[in-house]
């Protein structure tokens, strides 16, 4: 499967490439700057494709089979930047995913995003414009799934997480995250699912599958 990473160079999307670079997909990774290429390159990217989500990024999403959206301004940027990439951007992408007959789509978002206006005014613009984009993707006839991880730590994988839907809330680190995503990318019990992530007691591959356990 040709997967698409959107985010290619930022703290998960530059750790999936690195966990999918000795899979059986083939890598394509985004980057909005060409110095960044040679870094993705370096760490196990099939192709690099230069694209930025504020302009056209048809090229990118063209030929792709699947979509992972890892791009973010995080909660700690201004608003209008939280508008054209968490807004603006990931919805582009999704109705061009949509345009390309792209099958799989799964998107990092975050925990709660159904009750922005109880957040700290800060986070308001933030989980607003990821619910709005998560929202357009469950619309969509494409086989998707939202992860929505707590608080994203720097820290070492721990390699134990916890995964289901309305978990309180809770801490991640982003290695678990990227691990977390690239054991998604081909789970069919994940298809149509929006679901949260913390740090946990189960192996990531094992809570992945406990998903298909009724």
């Amino acid at each position: 499967m040709r997967v698409l990473i959107i985010g290619a160079h930022g703290q998960v999307g530059r750790r999936l490439v690195e966990r999918l670079a000795p899979s059986r997909h083939e890598v394509r990774a985004m980057v909005r700057d060409p110095d960044q290429q040679p870094a993705l390159a370096a760490a196990g990217a099939t192709e690099t494709v230069v694209a930025d989500l504020e302009r056209d990024c048809s090229q990118a999403v063209r030929g792709a089979d699947a979509v992972v959206f890892t791009a973010g301004s995080g909660p700690h940027t201004g608003a209008d930047k939280t508008e054209v990439v968490d807004r603006q951007g990931a919805l582009r992408i999704i109705e061009l995913a949509e345009a390309a007959g792209v099958r799989r789509f799964v998107m990092v978002s975050a925990m709660r995003t159904e009750c922005p206006e109880q957040a700290p005014e800060r986070l308001r613009p933030y989980l607003a414009a990821k619910r709005e984009a998560d929202d357009r993707l469950r619309a969509t006839a494409m086989d998707w799934t939202i992860l929505r991880p707590g608080r994203l730590l720097n820290e070492r994988a721990r390699g134990r997480v916890t995964l289901g839907e309305g978990l309180p809330y809770g801490e991640i680190p982003r290695d678990d995250v990227a691990a977390l995503l690239a054991a998604l990318l081909d789970a069919g019990v994940t298809s149509r699912r929006t679901l949260d992530a913390v740090s946990g007691e189960t192996a990531v591959r094992e809570a992945v599958r406990r998903l298909g356990v009724s």
